[in-house]
């Protein structure tokens, strides 16, 4: 069975995943809620990522784990992210160390041949690239971390688009500092029915 296309995003309250100038200070990702993110990203079959979220994890956690002030649980998933496959998505990025493979452009049977050789789900990260998936009707599942922070402006979640979707609410969570895990999974079209715009 191939793996899903997960949408795996923080989000703020009013629906920003960052900040003016990239800001994720209003995050609040306790040792249990990083705990939870270890045990659902070490299960993934490959990160998908744009340019600029990959560059800002490789800036600091392939030697995460050697770092004196990290956490237990930072320094578990150092190693999680150095082993897992990756895939980014960019146009000016020619190499990426890592276990990454950059690809130009997001491409639908690309991807979903990429889902169905993996080993498991594919972790979506990144506003851009998953308005891109989106547009193109390519995910699966939306697990969102809803922090309890009004950020006022910055980079959408969700961008307008014509593309729409149906959803099932799968399970939620609540961690100790105030963030709610929503995860939703598409509800399958009728057989013979046209794709969702």
């Amino acid at each position: 069975m191939p793996g899903k296309i997960v949408l795996f995003l923080s989000v703020s309250l009013d629906g920003y995943v960052e900040g003016d100038h990239h800001d994720l200070g209003w995050h609040r990702v306790g040792e249990e809620l990083h705990r939870h993110f270890n045990e659902e990203l070490s299960a993934m079959g490959g990160f998908l990522s744009g340019r600029r979220t990959h560059q800002m994890m490789a800036e600091f956690w392939p030697t995460a784990d050697t770092a004196p002030d990290s956490t237990p649980a930072m320094r578990e998933f150092a190693g999680i992210w150095r082993d897992t496959p990756k895939t980014v998505y960019s146009t000016t990025l020619w190499r990426a160390d890592w276990n990454t493979t950059v690809v130009p452009r997001v491409d639908t049977a690309e991807v979903r041949a990429l889902a169905a050789s993996a080993t498991g789900d594919l972790a979506l990260g990144g506003a851009t690239l998953a308005a891109a998936f989106r547009e193109l009707d390519l995910i699966d599942v939306y697990q969102l971390y809803v922090h309890p922070a009004l950020v006022g402006r910055g980079t959408r979640l969700f961008p307008p688009t014509d593309t729409t979707a149906d959803l099932r609410l799968d399970r939620t969570r609540t961690f100790p500092d105030g963030v709610v895990m929503l995860r939703y999974e598409r509800v399958a079209a009728p057989a013979g029915a046209a794709p969702a715009r």
